[in-house]
C-alpha cells in the first residue's frame, strides 16, 4: 500500500515570515546607513529576535505525511506519529492527532473560522466518513481549509490501514524531538537584547 508523501505548509506563514524578515533587515540597514553603531548594538538584537521568532512560528512548521508516519513539525518540537498510534483525527481548532498519551496539534494546519461555511462549494465537503460528526462536518474539516486538506489526506490512508487491520500491527511509540538549536537561538537573542538595552 504505497502512499505519496505530502508536506502541508501554510502559505500565509511563509509570506508573513518574508515580510517580517524584510522589515527587520530594513531596520538594521537603517542603523548602518545612519552610522549609528551604538543603536545597532543596543537595539538591533530585538529586530533579529522578532524575525527569528516569526520564522520559527510561521515558516518552519509543517505536516509531513509518509507511508511510515505523520511528522508534525511545530515551532519548538517535532512529533513523529506512527500510523498505529493514531486513535482519532480532529480539526476543531487545528489539525489534531489524538494518541494514547498525547494530543498533538499541528501549528501548520489551523482550522478555518466559522464563516468559512458561507464560501464552501460542493467539492469542499467531499470528506471521509470519519470526518463527519453527527452527520455534519466542522469548518476545519472542509477541503477549503488548511486543517481540512491535511486531515483528509491523513484520514484516507488511516482508514485504509484500519480496514485492512494493519493499525494494530504498528506498535511503534510516538516520539518528540525538541528543537534545541531554535530554543538556544531565541534565548540567546533575548539575552543579547536585554544586555544591549542595559548598555
Amino acid at each position: 500500500m504505497r502512499l505519496q508523501p505530502v508536506r502541508f505548509r501554510p502559505v500565509f506563514g511563509r509570506v508573513l515570515s518574508v515580510v517580517v524578515a524584510i522589515i527587520a533587515a530594513s531596520a538594521l540597514s537603517g542603523y548602518l546607513f545612519a552610522g549609528d553603531l551604538e543603536g545597532l548594538a543596543r537595539y538591533g538584537w530585538w529586530y533579529v529576535l522578532g524575525a527569528a521568532s516569526v520564522i520559527a512560528m510561521y515558516w518552519s512548521p509543517s505536516v509531513l505525511v509518509t507511508e511510515d508516519e505523520v511528522t508534525v513539525r511545530n515551532p519548538l518540537a517535532t512529533w513523529h506519529v506512527p500510523w498505529g498510534a493514531i486513535q482519532r483525527i480532529d480539526t476543531k481548532f487545528a489539525l489534531t492527532l489524538f494518541t494514547e498519551r498525547a494530543r498533538i496539534e499541528a501549528w501548520a494546519a489551523p482550522a478555518s473560522g466559522r464563516y468559512t461555511v458561507f464560501r464552501l462549494g460542493p467539492d469542499d465537503t467531499k470528506v471521509t466518513e470519519s470526518a463527519k460528526v453527527a452527520g455534519a462536518i466542522r469548518p476545519g474539516d472542509s477541503l477549503a481549509s488548511e486543517s481540512g486538506q491535511a486531515a483528509d489526506y491523513i484520514r484516507r490512508h488511516w482508514e485504509l490501514l484500519r480496514d485492512d487491520n494493519l493499525l494494530d500491527a504498528d506498535t511503534r511509540p510516538v516520539t518528540r524531538v525538541w528543537h534545541v538549536a531554535t530554543l538556544l537561538a531565541l534565548a540567546g537573542l533575548t539575552l543579547a537584547g536585554i544586555l544591549g538595552a542595559a548598555l
